[in-house]
């Protein structure tokens, strides 16, 4: 059974709130790829991709970061 993670809810929480240079941060600390695409999906379902360009970008490079085969941060 997997476990279900609240991280793309907390930092979706936090860009909501108005605090978008902490949800930033958060994104550039991401647990794991799978919060990272969670957190992408949740903007796309609350319809909210787009509205922080900034917040768009840092997830975009996060992505990037962690999909790199050899690139990967120690647990």
């Amino acid at each position: 059974m997997a476990r279900n993670s609240l991280w793309a809810e907390k930092v979706l929480a936090l860009a909501r709130g108005g605090n978008l240079d902490a949800a930033i941060a958060q994104v550039k600390v991401a647990p794991s790829l799978k919060d990272l695409q969670a957190l992408q999906a949740a903007l796309i379902v609350h319809r909210l991709a787009g509205r922080w360009r900034n917040l768009d970008q840092a997830i975009t490079d996060a992505l990037a970061h962690l999909s790199a085969p050899r690139l990967h941060r120690a647990p």
